[in-house]
């Protein structure tokens, strides 16, 4: 692995450290860089549910970078085109939601990994080398269903599968049959030990989203390496909030 590869966002994660991300979901570039300026090691992009377009996609991983961070981009359902196209702009990781099957997982490889593990055409615009390039980035394959679950170990098995990222909402409604929206329910903490049992079992990284620090710090505590804490919007709301409370008299 080259001297670069090794502080990158993979050669961090493959070494064993726990990593954690700030969550974007507002297409503000500059909110971006200031969440990665207060110390995340990487800023997530989100595409899915976010409102992040090409344009700002481009400036946000660019201001990311310039604040320190690693760029990671969570791409729409399905798009594993898109996956090739934040590569090329600069993304580190690439996070894909709803990966059921291993052919999803094969479908979305051969988007983001370069031959002879994927089919990834060549065109970045910011690197500059081929050489050790699919040890560079790192592709997480979201787990929110039943049937993701029934396939975790064939999924995580996966060349050029990464990482399994533990999507813990959708996985909530999946598992209580639209009951309900608990990510700390018990179910969804049985699947969290299947996730950790297939990523152990293939040698890869297990990551999750976290609605709380208490929740980040359990889960690291079990084995969870990547984690991302919060959101934009979580941190001005709170932050809002605790602006108007101080301000009562």
């Amino acid at each position: 692995m080259t001297s670069e590869a090794a502080f990158s966002l993979a050669g961090r994660l493959k070494a064993g450290e726990i990593m954690h991300s700030g969550w974007c979901g507002l297409p503000a570039p500059i909110v971006a860089e200031l969440v990665a300026r207060e110390g995340f090691p990487a800023v997530t992009l989100d595409s899915q549910h976010g409102l992040w377009d090409t344009a700002s996609i481009i400036s946000g991983i660019a201001q990311v970078r310039q604040g320190g961070a690693a760029a990671i981009v969570r791409i729409p359902v399905g798009q594993f085109a898109t996956a090739s196209r934040a590569l090329d702009f600069g993304a580190e990781g690439i996070i894909a939601p709803m990966i059921n099957t291993q052919a999803d997982a094969r479908a979305y490889v051969s988007f983001a990994k370069f031959p002879p593990i994927g089919e990834r055409s060549w065109g970045p615009h910011r690197a500059t080398t081929l050489t050790n390039m699919p040890d560079q980035t790192v592709t997480f394959a979201m787990i929110e269903t039943k049937t993701a679950l029934e396939n975790v170990e064939a999924i995580a098995a996966t060349p050029g599968i990464d990482a399994l990222f533990l999507g813990p909402a959708d996985l909530s409604i999946a598992l209580s049959n639209g009951g309900d929206v608990d990510p700390m329910a018990l179910e969804v903490d049985r699947g969290i030990d299947s996730m950790l049992a297939a990523a152990r079992k293939a040698g890869k990284i297990m990551g999750a989203y976290c609605h709380s620090v208490e929740r980040a710090v359990a889960l690291a505590k079990r084995g969870v390496r990547f984690l991302a804490v919060g959101s934009d919007i979580g941190f001005l709301r709170a932050g809002a909030a605790a602006a108007l409370k101080a301000i009562k008299v």
